[in-house]
């Protein structure tokens, strides 16, 4: 097997003359995404209003991106730990990320700087909590009583022990019994129906552009699509569905009610940097057996998949996962989602917060990791923008871990993720004769480059080394001349 060291951080690269001679590859069919013209989300991972609204203006709005995830805020259980965001106690927009008002000016202050808003939507289910407690806003409730909002009659009891799920080859029992004692709505009655579409329709009325429909597996797809037509306006959906082989239920029954989020993507691309050989990524995406591109939504890691699926890649490998977040803002498969994390050295520990449970400011590379703003990440929102429709064409591999791939007359992308630097090597890019901002190393504003300039012939071609488990990125988006 192909093995190699530990990865290197990204480093600088110079330039050298030599030959790749370039393939054609067929493109994967367009990516799926939100509407409008810029598609990348950053997943604003617990994150308080306050600082959504300010990450909004200061770098996601000039980066590029489109859309901001935010987590859900709706009222929750009082505990410290991340997953209380996912146990609502009523639907009243008041949580330890900020109030009603808050959430309001951030949804007005992302909108004003270009950037749409999903909303992580807990809908399967209420809360864990066995006795009776009082929520964050100060709505009482009990497991199975949520006063003005749900009563008994309103969930399921599925009569396996501890109303829980244990046989994930049952259908009947994934979407009825209880998923880690989260107590479970009978989405089929149209009461509760109802309700979350109300629920829904208010973030709507407050502006919201999308729904992150969580746990959506364990509700029947027919479920979602009775919410969904309750809706008071068009809204981006996309759906939690993890695939499980051999299971009954499968992401490909969701797609007639929006996006599936493809959680074999991360895993499978772990897999490569990590041991295999990125020269099997030339058809990556429906090649490989995920869903259709066009209802994909995809991700490097998400909250959960940091934390308990195992086999994914995370900002603690650095820079492994700068190389595979530009792989996939680069690469036209699904709708990219950018992480942005906080640090945890446990799989319970909640966002940095204060004495209260509230939800601190976020002060990047304090407590958080703001991975969005890494400058490898952040300058690959522009690529995956200035590249939006553009096929792939002139592939390049040398068997191993060097790749190479033009988005057809738009861009270009190299990865070298040998324990060696590739010299003597010049690379066809088929795009205009010009001056380019390397985007892996630089940042391009105003017709500036702060980092190594990559000069493309009246051939299309370029001469450079890459350093080993480095990159270089050039793009329409920015050209110096």
């Amino acid at each position: 097997m192909h093995r190699r060291r530990l990865r290197s951080a990204i480093v600088a690269l110079g330039a050298i003359a030599g030959v790749l001679l370039p393939a054609v590859v067929a493109a994967p069919p367009a990516a799926a995404a939100p509407a409008g013209t810029k598609k990348v989300i950053a997943n604003l991972f617990e994150w308080n209003w306050t600082s959504v609204a300010s990450e909004c203006q200061s770098t996601l709005g000039p980066k590029g991106y489109g859309w901001v995830q935010v987590s859900p805020p709706q009222e929750h259980v009082r505990r410290s730990e991340w997953w209380v965001s996912y146990q609502p106690v009523s639907y009243r927009i008041e949580s330890r990320k900020g109030t009603r008002a808050q959430f309001t000016s951030m949804v007005d202050t992302c909108h004003a700087a270009g950037v749409k808003v999903i909303v992580d939507a807990v809908v399967n289910h209420m809360s864990g909590q066995d006795t009776p407690g009082t929520g964050w806003a100060g709505s009482s409730f009990s497991h199975y009583d949520y006063p003005g909002t749900y009563q008994s009659q309103d969930f399921h009891y599925c009569g396996r022990p501890g109303n829980e799920i244990s046989n994930y080859g049952d259908r009947w029992e994934v979407q009825n019994c209880e998923l880690v004692n989260l107590a479970d709505l009978k989405t089929e009655s149209e009461y509760v129906r109802s309700r979350l579409a109300a629920y829904l329709n208010d973030l709507l009325s407050l502006g919201v552009d999308g729904f992150r429909m969580d746990a959506s597996k364990h509700m029947p797809a027919a479920d979602i699509a009775a919410i969904k037509a309750k809706l008071s306006r068009s809204a981006y959906i996309v759906q939690e569905v993890i695939y499980g082989a051999g299971e009954p239920i499968t992401p490909n029954e969701y797609t007639g009610n929006g996006d599936v989020h493809e959680f074999r993507y991360g895993k499978d691309l772990a897999r490569v940097f990590r041991s295999e050989r990125l020269a099997y990524l030339r058809n990556f995406g429906e090649g490989w057996g995920h869903l259709p591109s066009s209802v994909s939504a995809v991700f490097v890691d998400n909250h959960d998949t940091q934390r308990d699926f195992g086999g994914v890649l995370t900002y603690n490998d650095r820079g492994i996962y700068a190389l595979a977040n530009a792989f996939m803002l680069a690469w036209p498969y699904g709708s990219p989602t950018v992480m942005s994390s906080y640090t945890f050295g446990n799989r319970d520990q909640g966002p940095p917060q204060d004495s209260s449970g509230r939800t601190l400011n976020t002060t990047c590379y304090s407590g958080w990791e703001c991975e969005h703003r890494w400058p490898v990440i952040a300058n690959m929102v522009g690529f995956r923008n200035a590249t939006e429709g553009a096929g792939v064409a002139n592939w390049y591999d040398n068997g191993y871990q060097h790749i190479a791939f033009s988005r057809t007359g738009k861009g270009y992308l190299t990865v070298n993720d040998e324990d060696f630097a590739i010299t003597g090597r010049s690379y066809y890019t088929g795009l205009p004769a010009g001056r380019y901002c390397d985007v892996i190393h630089g940042t391009y504003s105003n017709g500036t480059c702060s980092g190594p300039v990559i000069t493309v012939d009246a051939n299309g071609w370029f001469a450079a080394t890459v350093p080993a488990h480095d990159a270089i990125a050039i793009h329409v988006g920015a050209r110096l001349s």
